[in-house]
């Protein structure tokens, strides 16, 4: 079914908006987390993405022409798919999800609809309720404030570290005044929409609009949004009085950039569309200076030793620790997985000797650094791109095949286990594969993974081999149909040419939903995954 895509709701005070640029035509394909256009608010140029893939089938506001917010902005549905009735509003369409860079705001409520224990917001007083994060988030953890009740906030500064069920997040103000009440404390859940804090001018009584929010009440504030995507509008920040071109950036990498003195038109930006980041501005050094930090030179912070209590001989003792919104995300992703995903696995045992040469060799070359699990990575997505239907989606109505191969990497955390993306890694050499698995981890170590990073996966490897297990399973990790897991390579006696020699090997297990893969299917792909293991060389040509 089309799914209807309106004008967002891109700031709180946003009514209406421009469409600045469209970076899709009718009858382009889409994926989830494409940049479909540009959109100017009342406060920013923000980049709109889509939480939705098809083919863009009609779009409604052409560029430069400005809506009200809900106005029918652009249909993506199948190719070829009538949307007549949709466009002429005789017929109903899904709507798209809330993003990340597209966070609708609640509309207060008319008049007439108020609950008769309304209380009226004092003016420029501002509540700011648990944003939504990410599609999926429905709570909240508040990591660390970076503010306390009674300062100064501007708009732009960071109020608080929030933990979604994909990452912990920098929460930025839209509004500017003094902190007059924090609602929900550090190390506190609550769900997306209640009262995060209040903000207002100094000495303001808010006691009644806090107490009627605990009691469940409604007022007529409008809520904050996080902006997750703005262009760098600043005078301060432009490249050079002469340039005509205009640079997006995070709020946050503006921020640093502006303490730090540093002219973001210097700094190459390494996210979509050039978008400069936090780490490419923490990672920039003027040419002048002979220090330059590149990425592989950043530390990863190693988790907190953790001491364990004594408990005396006969004595039991047991702790009681708070599961995290990562934890109750995996246990919640990987049930619905194990229960409505039936599993089949499949094992094969590959020979790795001409994997450890052929390493051994590319690992001579100045500056690289290629792992056993950048060439299993790479191994995948050359099989996947010959074997498409391994790289599919189930829905109950049809088979998605994916033909652009996005492969998920499994990375082990403190709190649990994130799995950022390699987006189209067929196009990757190993190389680029080993420096982007690299950076991914060292941010998933971090916890600066952001959204966007974690969504769009069409495979998933998991490696436990470093931890010298021999082989296991593991749960498929929807959408995927598949996933690997790679054990640790051996060294034991194998028969070559009817002799028992030593030889170095590897198990691999393909855990398959027999929904959209069947035994053929998986165990084809097997084999065309260990002849490229097995001749390293075949991946270069």
């Amino acid at each position: 079914m089309a799914t209807k895509i309106t004008m967002p709701r891109l700031s709180d005070t946003m009514t209406e908006g421009t469409v600045a640029t469209w970076l899709k035509k009718v009858g382009d394909k889409i994926s989830e987390g494409d940049i479909l256009a540009e959109i100017e608010t009342d406060k920013a140029t923000m980049e709109f993405e889509s939480f939705n893939s098809g083919t863009l089938l009609y779009i409604g506001i052409k560029e430069g022409e400005t809506a009200a917010v809900d106005s029918l902005l652009a249909i993506i549905g199948k190719e070829g798919e009538d949307i007549s009735e949709i466009i002429s509003g005789t017929a109903t369409a899904d709507v798209q999800s809330v993003t990340p860079s597209a966070v609708e705001v609640q509309q207060p409520a008319a008049e007439n609809n108020k609950s008769t224990n309304a209380v009226d917001i004092p003016k420029g007083v501002v509540v700011v309720t648990m944003p939504r994060l990410s599609d999926t988030m429905t709570e909240g953890t508040v990591a660390t404030w970076l503010k306390k009740v009674g300062d100064q906030v501007k708009e732009g500064d960071i109020l608080a570290e929030i933990e979604t069920d994909k990452a912990t997040m920098e929460f930025e103000s839209f509004n500017a005044g003094t902190l007059l009440f924090i609602g929900i404390n550090e190390g506190q859940s609550a769900p997306v929409d209640s009262v995060l804090a209040i903000i207002g001018p100094a000495g303001t009584d808010i006691t009644r609009i806090a107490e009627n929010y605990k009691k469940g009440g409604t007022t007529s504030a409008k809520e904050e949004i996080p902006v997750l995507h703005t262009e760098a509008t600043s005078n301060s920040q432009l490249p050079t009085p002469n340039s005509s071109e205009r640079i997006f950036a995070s709020p946050l990498a503006k921020q640093i950039a502006k303490d730090r003195g540093i002219n973001l038109a210097e700094i190459k930006g390494s996210g979509e569309n050039g978008r400069i980041t936090k780490s490419d501005v923490e990672n920039f050094t003027p040419a002048t200076q002979s220090n330059v930090v590149t990425p592989s030179a950043v530390e990863v912070p190693q988790p907190a030793t953790v001491v364990k209590p004594f408990v005396p001989a006969g004595e039991t003792f047991s702790e009681e620790i708070k599961n995290s919104q990562m934890r109750k995300t995996i246990a919640k992703r990987l049930s619905e997985s194990i229960f409505t995903a039936p599993h089949f696995y499949l094992t094969i045992e590959v020979a790795m000797d001409e994997a450890m040469k052929s390493r051994a060799v590319i690992n001579t070359i100045p500056d690289t650094k290629v792992s056993f699990n950048d060439m299993v990575i790479k191994a995948c997505a050359m099989a996947l791109k010959k074997h498409p239907k391994v790289n599919s989606q189930w829905r109950e109505d049809a088979i998605t095949i994916n033909y652009h191969v996005n492969v998920g990497v499994a990375v082990a955390v403190e709190d649990g286990l994130v799995v950022p993306v390699l987006k189209f890694t067929d196009q990757m050499s190993l190389t680029q594969i080993g420096a982007n698995v690299k950076d991914l981890a060292g941010k998933a170590k971090s916890k600066k993974l952001q959204p966007a990073e974690m969504e769009g996966s069409t495979f998933t490897v998991s490696n436990l081999g470093m931890f010298g297990i021999q082989s296991f399973t593991s749960i498929i990790n929807q959408p995927n149909s598949a996933i690997l897991s790679v054990g640790a390579i051996e060294e034991k006696p194998v028969v070559k040419n009817g002799q028992i020699v030593v030889g170095n090997t590897m198990t691999l297990t393909l855990a398959c939903d027999h929904r959209t893969v069947d035994g053929a299917t998986g165990a084809q792909f097997l084999q065309t995954l260990r002849q490229y293991l097995e001749n390293p060389v075949t991946m270069l040509a």
